[in-house]
């Protein structure tokens, strides 16, 4: 992600850093099991085989070539999933495309994720740690394709970073890099409609008032976009009733103790991973053990907690809002959650919340106009999502276009940022 950000700035030409930095973590995760094992995720990878080897009695050879398979899959297929347009035909007429087809069988397409791990690992934890990465993007490895093993390799391969000035960082530098180009910003303005003529997007109404644009693109959530933008037009219910990814229930604490065992990231794991899942996607609701990720950014961003104090984002995977009874949800789940970090910690957690927040699958609907608080858009579960996932242009109104986590190739900021680059080079074939 940090590598995207600093392309935009040497295009334009710009220093990145006098906008914002980042580190790189030496250690992109910490994980804990109820049964007390804990293992990190070091960014060396050479530390990291130790790890697992020491922890899990996993051979170093076994997991460098799992790790080796994953990046494979992702040299053979980033061209195509994730840096073009699956939907233009001249994505498929390249060497790259064919290449990949030809290996096709590498991808382990028709495999689950978890099928994968387990026929290659004999630990149920490292099957488990490997088969969280399906939640990157909001699915189930229990259904999603195993190509989704290269998740794993971007995070292990180009490591796990931090804007030392928080995230916060990314978007200004962003502002600040787009107004330096001349771009005019129109914050707090309500968009009401995409204004078309003759299947040609010709502009927007924003607070009652027309604005004429040559080009219009929509990074907004693709099925709002329709229903609310686009009234008039017959949506693509292909693309926009696919099943929603996850969700989440968060908790914001502002915690009275620091704990030196914690990292930034850490994740503490659920004793039955595919009755989380089920709850989750066939259930619609949250089961009673549920893993737990807990981020901490004053780790290595002090002044975000007083001196002593730590805050901590308490993120649960979730369904999507299905009209559940979110306030019981959300009482059952603090108590699960205090609880288990407290066994975990070996301190009543209770006593150390001083503050707290919580956002819920409603609130960031709200919020963020996601549509039913899905955090990814559709879901991954299915081998043919990539392909199901509306595109980054209008196939029937022209100079119409739709970047951000709802469309190709997906959710998370690396990829908003590479869907915002894929309509930027489809942007001067529209007439």
């Amino acid at each position: 992600m940090p590598h995207l950000v600093t392309q935009l700035f040497e295009i334009a030409e710009l220093d990145p850093k006098s906008y914002f930095d980042y580190k790189k973590k030496d250690v992109s995760c910490h994980y804990f099991w109820s049964d007390k094992k804990k293992i990190r995720a070091y960014a060396d990878r050479k530390l990291f085989l130790e790890e697992i080897n020491n922890v899990f009695n996993e051979p170093a050879k076994k997991v460098e070539e799992y790790l080796n398979r994953a990046k494979n899959k992702y040299d053979l297929s980033h061209s195509l999933f994730l840096e073009n347009s699956l939907h233009k035909l001249k994505t498929y007429l390249s060497y790259d495309t064919l290449n990949a087809l030809i290996k096709l069988n590498s991808f382990d397409l028709f495999k689950t994720l978890h099928k994968v791990n387990e026929e290659t690992f004999s630990s149920s934890q490292l099957i488990q740690l490997f088969d969280r990465f399906a939640t990157y993007n909001g699915s189930d490895p229990y259904q999603t394709s195993g190509i989704m093993t290269l998740i794993q390799h971007l995070e292990g391969h180009y490591g796990t970073f931090v804007p030392t000035k928080g995230m916060v960082s990314i978007s200004k530098a962003l502002h600040d890099l787009a107004t330096s180009i001349g771009v005019k910003f129109h914050f707090n303005s309500l968009v009401k409609e995409i204004k078309l003529d003759q299947n040609k997007a010709k502009g927007v109404i924003v607070n009652s008032e027309y604005h004429q644009a040559d080009i219009v693109i929509s990074n907004m959530d693709i099925y709002p976009t329709y229903k609310k933008l686009l009234k008039n037009i017959k949506a693509p219910s292909k693309n926009l009733n696919q099943e929603r990814s996850s969700s989440a229930i968060i908790f914001y604490w502002g915690i009275e103790k620091s704990f030196s065992e914690l990292e930034l990231h850490n994740v503490f794991f659920s004793d039955d991973y595919q009755n989380e899942f089920n709850a989750i996607f066939k259930n619609q609701t949250i089961c009673d053990d549920p893993t737990i990720y807990l981020n901490i950014t004053s780790k290595d961003i002090p002044k975000d907690a007083p001196k002593g104090c730590e805050n901590w984002f308490i993120l649960i995977n979730s369904p999507a809002d299905y009209g559940q009874d979110w306030d019981g949800i959300v009482k059952k789940l603090r108590e699960q959650v205090i609880s288990k970090l407290s066994k975990q910690l070996d301190i009543p957690i209770a006593p150390l919340i001083k503050h707290e927040k919580v956002l819920t699958p409603p609130l960031i609907q709200d919020g963020t106009q996601s549509h039913m608080g899905a955090l990814y858009g559709a879901s991954s579960n299915k081998s043919s999502a990539a392909f199901l996932r509306h595109p980054n242009f209008s196939r029937r109104i022209k100079n119409l276009y739709f970047c951000g986590g709802s469309v190709h190739p997906g959710g998370g900021i690396p990829l908003c940022l590479l869907s915002a680059k894929i309509v930027d080079e489809l942007i001067p074939n529209a007439s």
